[in-house]
């Protein structure tokens, strides 16, 4: 398209094009023609428009800006910056600085995620989808900004609710809180001395009000009385839930179990994605925290392992997928292993998932590392507990067939088949980390 063309196309889209200067220039590598438009605003100021076009290329850059009134022979002397630049190949205008780095940290978070097959968006990548205008707010949904999933969900408002906590409750507040917090308990050796001595895949119970799925499960929900009667009925260790908007969890409840006395080793069952929730974990009496693979990073994993390991506790390192089994059997100072056996992608259950990823070479690693392989969701009978046994978990977590019924220490000899409660005049002695 030639420059007469182009300006002649600016005049017919604009009718109130009243003045019009051209200017050209050229180059050794390519020549490039520039048109700057004059349009009368109605504030009685000029829009300067420069059209460029670029030979060969078929590029073509635009940027305009506004002029106060000025005569003719003034203005071919004084040149005004453009305001707004366009990219070529694009109408987008360039982003400033601090978006343009927001841009690269979020295509690295993408990378990574495909690169480690990672499948929750730690945060919305294109914003959070409420907007607020002086006294309005509107809501503009897209793919960017929508949870995939329940797990997505959660950690998206997990990732705002923590830094809420954060400026209530500073990290050095924390570490100051530690030191009087008593020793931890050994968490993995104490799954290992229980399946040794019932013969059967130590249990860990879950102590858990509500779920997203189920909505409220224990109606006379008391997380103390319900933590005794577990550990009366032979629990090796317990899961406390302490997300408060989808599981009516609280750290408040950790604590109280701790303070309690109960001699179970305590697993936070948090969702973790920053090390402040570990550190929170500990302080609220916690031997154990869980760290999710499909959410976290294999360096995040690395670091929140070791953070949880300086502080005496153990992880549970959860996975879902066998893509998530290698890459956490490709990191080192793994001590356990959780496989939740329902899908992220369509939330069915399939206690079968635990059987497949421990096949072959996955188990006998496995096996040979002394990795204590825990079974999670889907388990209900003798037969469930029986199924993953002889496929190599050595734990299992439970919670909803457990916490629903009135009476714990009945449902935990109802899912075994057997009584596997403590016959030591309710004295628990458990080995410290």
């Amino acid at each position: 398209m030639s420059m007469e063309s182009l300006t002649a196309s600016a005049v017919r889209c604009n009718p109130a094009l009243k003045t019009m200067r051209v200017m050209t220039s050229s180059s050794s590598c390519s020549s490039s023609s520039s048109a700057f438009v004059r349009i009368p605003c109605s504030s009685g100021s000029l829009t300067r428009l420069k059209l460029m076009m670029i030979n060969n290329t078929e590029r073509t850059s635009v940027s305009c800006s506004v002029l106060e009134p000025e005569s003719e022979e003034s203005s071919s002397q004084n040149a005004v910056p453009d305001v707004l630049e366009f990219q070529p190949h694009s109408n987008m205008p360039v982003m400033p600085p601090e978006w343009r780095e927001r841009e690269e940290k979020r295509k690295a978070e993408e990378a990574m995620r495909n690169t480690q097959g990672i499948t929750i968006r730690r945060r919305p990548p294109t914003g959070p989808p409420l907007h607020n205008v002086g006294p309005f707010q509107f809501k503009i949904q897209s793919e960017g900004n929508t949870p995939r999933n329940i797990l997505e969900e959660i950690v998206w408002h997990k990732d705002c609710e923590i830094a809420q906590m954060k400026e209530r409750t500073p990290l050095t507040a924390l570490a100051k809180a530690m030191a009087g917090v008593a020793p931890t308990k050994d968490f993995v050796g104490t799954l290992k001395a229980r399946a040794a001595e019932t013969e059967r895949p130590a249990l860990i119970a879950e102590v858990k009000k509500a779920s997203p799925s189920r909505g409220l499960i224990q109606q006379n929900f008391d997380p103390v009385r319900i933590a005794q009667a577990y550990e009366k009925g032979g629990a090796a260790c317990l899961s406390v839930l302490t997300d408060s908007k989808y599981f009516q969890g609280s750290f408040e409840n950790l604590g109280l179990i701790h303070a309690a006395g109960i001699q179970c080793p305590l697993l936070c069952k948090e969702f973790i994605i920053d090390a402040w929730q570990i550190y929170k974990a500990r302080v609220s009496g916690a031997d154990a925290v869980l760290l999710i693979a499909a959410v976290l990073p294999d360096q995040d994993l690395t670091y929140m392992t070791k953070i949880a390991k300086a502080l005496g506790m153990a992880a549970l390192i959860e996975v879902h997928s066998k893509r998530e089994m290698e890459r956490v059997l490709g990191l080192s100072g793994v001590e356990l292993i959780g496989i939740n056996n329902r899908s992220l992608e369509t939330f069915k259950v399939d206690i079968n998932n635990t059987v497949d990823l421990l096949k072959g070479e996955t188990g006998q690693t496995i096996h040979e590392r002394g990795i204590v392989v825990v079974g999670e969701s889907g388990l209900f009978t003798p037969e469930d507990i029986a199924l993953v046994q002889a496929a190599g978990v050595g734990a299992v977590l439970v919670g909803e067939s457990l916490v629903k019924q009135d009476d714990p220490c009945a449902a935990i000899a109802g899912l075994y088949g057997k009584d596997i409660s403590r016959k030591m005049n309710n004295e628990v002695t458990l080995p410290v980390a």
